[in-house]
């Protein structure tokens, strides 16, 4: 990656210069009310330097005019303005004066962009995503950055609380002949505190899948939930990780072509071997949680047909007991149902004054329980 052509050399863009959409007709101007800019409450600039050939600050600004300004009086010097969540006026002075194409100003504005790389000229758009850990809440908050980087110039949108971008400005103005290197150096240092910062979110992750797998024997309900909320986390920590990968693999490949120094290409190898043992990571994530949800499926369904079994006992215990019960009802029923009719006040009835009737009724009682009892223990059913 290489800065050849200077920035005076090229045509201005302005935000919003867009083309008209293909087919759509010549709109006629009409006048309109123009409406009131509101003052914002607050700067976006975060931090803006310009740094000499050497690396060494020359001076920090509160104003985008005053780092233009003393960038362009600075013989071989260098701007760096970092901003955060800025809106189209800001952003729309820095596409004047670093001639940024309009499609990625309008990325920035936006955010909500995949991690990329995209060349516009000589200038780049990179797309990061930083991530850190939230210890108290056990999920991972990820944050955009967005970074221009020029022959002269580096500009960082940031749309998020991370990366600590104040960490790296103040490593790289320690080692003045790191900045001195140009932006390349800006954006590898940036790049690698992307993804240093990815080593807790890697800890915190590891941490939870050994909680997982513990709640999943002991039998935890709501295991389940848990395991999902973390499955998505790190499938979210693998989008941002993986395109990071091919960001990577296309500066190694412009480096030779644009001539990038050989000791930022170290930096960016250094930079990829790590990014690799944070994907192998985060793969390794993945593939745990499906094994343990595959594990706590089948533990479910165990624990489902025992609680099936120990309901079918329960039905045939209750089964053998109303069996019983229905057995020893009708033996009770047939005396009482003989009885009953001999109960009736009639005078006209077959054996009513009998010498014998009465003991044959009992007999016919005793014969119909015992016939009763038998077929029913016969049947196992007492």
């Amino acid at each position: 990656m290489a800065f050849s052509s200077p920035r005076s050399a090229r045509p201005r863009q302005v935000l919003g210069a867009l083309r008209p959409r293909r087919g759509a007709p010549a709109a006629t101007p009409e006048p309109a009310t123009p409406t009131p800019i509101r003052p914002r409450s607050r700067s976006a600039i975060v931090a803006a330097a310009v740094y000499d050939g050497d690396g060494h600050r020359t001076a920090s600004f509160t104003r985008l005019a005053d780092t233009f300004r003393t960038l362009r009086s600075t013989p071989n010097g260098m701007a760096w303005i970092g901003l955060e969540r800025p809106d189209e006026r800001e952003l729309a002075a820095l596409a004047r004066e670093f001639d940024l194409h309009p499609l990625a100003i309008e990325d920035a504005i936006q955010a909500h962009q995949r991690p990329k790389i995209e060349r516009y000229g000589d200038t780049l758009f990179v797309v990061l995503h930083a991530a850190r850990y939230l210890d108290s809440i056990e999920e991972v908050e990820f944050s955009e950055l967005h970074l221009f980087v020029g022959p002269d110039f580096v500009v960082s949108v940031r749309h998020g609380d991370s990366p600590d971008l104040a960490t790296v400005r103040a490593r790289l103005e320690s080692t003045p002949q790191m900045l001195s290197r140009g932006p390349e150096a800006v954006l590898y240092a940036i790049m690698d505190r992307v993804v240093d910062d990815y080593a807790p979110v890697i800890s915190g992750l590891d941490f939870d899948i050994d909680q997982i797998e513990s709640e999943v024997f002991s039998g935890d309900k709501s295991v389940s939930r848990r395991i999902y909320e973390l499955s998505r986390e790190v499938v979210d920590f693998q989008r941002a990780v993986r395109p990071l990968q091919n960001v990577c693999q296309s500066l190694a490949k412009g480096a030779e072509k644009y001539h990038v120094d050989d000791e930022l290409q170290a930096y960016l190898r250094d930079v990829a071997d790590h990014l690799i043992e944070v994907a192998e990571s985060v793969e390794t994530f993945r593939v745990v949680l499906r094994d343990i949800l595959t594990v706590n499926a089948t533990l479910v369904a165990q624990r489902q047909n025992e609680e099936m079994t120990h309901l079918t006992e329960v039905s045939i215990k209750q089964g053998d007991e109303v069996k019983k019960i229905s057995g020893w009802a009708a033996i009770i029923f047939a005396p009482s149902l003989v009885g009953s009719v001999y109960g009736m006040n009639f005078d006209v009835m077959p054996e009513l004054h009998a010498q014998w009737g009465y003991p044959l009724a009992l007999l016919a009682m005793i014969t119909v329980s015992v016939g009763l009892f038998a077929v029913f223990r016969w049947k196992k059913w007492m």
